[in-house]
């Protein structure tokens, strides 16, 4: 391909609408453009880099004997009722309505969709085990959308559906795709490395994330250096915080007033001075229309994935300032469960043993001192909903550290959830009807493409991988004249290397050749061949490898082996 009969329209700077530096790259390199929030056109270059990943993901669906489909993107709103995601996934949800007035939702995942046809295709246990994909536009109603292609509104990802007849079958099922995302990552030149993880609004009890470090990602992982604990800081644990809870107390419980104490700091501050690690931080939610109190301890954060699987329901928020009075009968900055009868009090665990702690009165403007929690807080759930902090060890013992990162895969083993609630159903081997057990794995491409960039980069543009490059070699002549000795060389290089298979990239462009030069760094060649006329007076050629930079010369004679050497 020649680069002027392709459209490759770089920018020497980043819009200012790119927060960081993969979205950045990806709109300097010319890859995509903004349509609207998280909303993209890809352009020929990122056309290229997708379809590449794609293709490898087919590759390793296929070798993991997955079968490939293709559903719908529209799907009704019924399914989803059944399910019971209708409302739990309310806010991602986008609703369309036809000429009709029927409402239509254009599809996040498919677990519904796939589930309703097993309900009408698998029939028996001789049909199993099963596993389908499909690489397809999914749509999220993100209500930020921002950092380029990491949370869009539309997005392409792929998705796999597994059925088997038993639970042991199905751990099969999740290895072959656990160990596919392995390869698929490996293939794609990025290091995504698994942590267990939350299984969220999707159900089942077995889940892993692959994730790839990013100073800038969304996600947070707890890990430990020796490569033997990793796990989302959703779902990540700990033998405990490091500061220890008070166990002994000294003193009467007792009311005291505490004006103007609205936070855990202005009660650790004077004239109070009661450190944080002894306070009770009281949290009220609303789970399906009821409210629930929620006790951490005061230096603690209250892990919201972790609430959902002790509520045991995906469908809860923060209760509101007047909804918390109507319940406890005091606003924020005063809230506490002593003496609290007929809501549920669910407590982190780091408090079970507490003594001499301090907790609101649930009266405005005033707190109790030296509450015994296992005698004063009465009928308490005992619940790990504490966020795990860097610094503390984990199960074996090993200091946890923690890295942002950015997800690009997930795999979960679903167990009945949607087979049971969809009524699908298999007779097995002895004529009993059964409910399929089930697998669902995901893997975002666009998010991919975005991850690669972000994981592979300097400070002069993106380092494409060789397997997802849109050019494996780029060739630079240093002269633009059509007719000159020049440009017929580097013509002939191109087609000879085309015949060979290779995706090469020839700038033709009447540019000085240091643009020339900048812009394949910015694009991210991972081959550069420069031709000019004093090295082919020597009979050589200019060879740079992108990653490892350095300028080699290349006999023209052995230019094509050198090349196909390196791909």
């Amino acid at each position: 391909m020649r680069w002027t009969k392709t459209f490759i329209p770089t920018l020497k700077e980043a819009p200012a609408e790119a927060e960081i530096l993969s979205h950045q790259l990806l709109l300097r390199a010319g890859l995509a453009r903004k349509l609207a929030g998280g909303l993209y056109t890809f352009l020929p270059l990122g056309v290229r880099v997708l379809q590449k990943i794609e293709a490898i993901v087919r590759e390793e669906m296929n070798r993991a004997g997955a079968l490939e489909v293709l559903m719908p993107a529209v799907q009704p709103p019924d399914i989803w009722k059944a399910s019971g995601r209708y409302e739990q996934a309310a806010d991602v949800l986008f609703r369309v309505r036809d000429s009709k007035n029927r409402e239509w939702l254009l599809g996040p995942t498919h677990e519904e969709v796939i589930t309703t046809l097993a309900a009408t295709e698998i029939d028996s246990y001789r049909q199993m085990p099963v596993n389908f994909y499909q690489v397809q536009t999914k749509f999220r109603d993100e209500i930020r959308p921002r950092f380029g292609l990491m949370r869009a509104r539309e997005f392409i990802m792929k998705d796999a559906y597994s059925f088997d007849a038993t639970d042991e079958a199905a751990m099969v099922s999740y290895q072959k795709m656990y160990d596919a995302y392995v390869r698929v990552f490996d293939r794609c030149g990025v290091k995504a490395f698994p942590v267990e993880a939350d299984t969220g609004v999707m159900g089942g009890k077995h889940s892993h994330e692959f994730m790839v470090p990013a100073e800038t990602g969304e996600s947070e992982v707890a890990y430990t250096e020796d490569g033997g604990y990793a796990a989302n800081l959703e779902k990540a644990t700990s033998q405990g915080a490091l500061a220890t809870t008070p166990t002994e107390c000294t003193g009467e419980v007792g009311k005291f007033a505490t004006p103007d104490v609205k936070t855990i700091d202005d009660l650790s501050r004077d004239p109070f001075n009661v450190p944080a690690e002894a306070q009770i931080k009281t949290l009220v939610y609303i789970a399906e229309d009821k409210p629930v109190i929620v006790l951490v301890r005061g230096d603690d954060e209250a892990n919201e994935a972790k609430l959902a699987g002790a509520l045991g329901t995906g469908i809860f928020r923060a209760a509101e300032a007047e909804e918390i009075h109507a319940a406890l009968g005091a606003h924020p900055g005063s809230l506490g469960a002593v003496g609290v009868e007929g809501i549920p009090v669910f407590a982190d665990e780091v408090l079970r043993d507490g003594a001499g702690m301090t907790t609101g009165a649930n009266e405005d403007g005033f707190h109790i001192k030296n509450v015994n929690v296992g005698r004063d807080l009465g009928d308490v759930q005992w619940v790990d909903v504490r966020t795990v902090r860097e610094g503390e060890l984990s199960e074996a013992g090993q200091p946890l550290k923690i890295q942002r990162a950015i997800e690009v895969g997930h795999v979960f083993k679903l167990g009945t959830k949607y087979s049971e609630s969809l009524e699908s159903s298999f007779l097995d081997e002895g004529g009993k009807r059964l409910p399929p057990v089930m697998g669902c794995y995901g893997l975002g491409v666009t998010r991919t493409l975005q991850a690669v960039i972000e994981y592979s980069n300097d400070e002069n543009g993106i380092i494409w991988p060789v397997n997802v490059a849109p050019y494996s070699v780029c060739i630079t002549p240093l002269a633009s004249d059509p007719e000159g000795e020049v440009m017929q060389v580097a013509v002939k290089l191109h087609d000879e290397l085309e015949d060979q298979g290779v995706d090469v990239l020839l700038d033709d462009r009447d540019e000085r050749a240091g643009a020339k030069f900048k812009d394949s760094e910015l694009i991210g060649i991972p081959v550069r061949v420069a031709i000019g006329a004093k090295s082919l007076a020597n009979g050589e050629m200019e060879l740079t490898l992108r990653r490892e930079g350095g300028k080699e010369a290349v006999p023209v004679s052995s230019i094509v082996e050198r090349v196909l050497g390196l791909l």
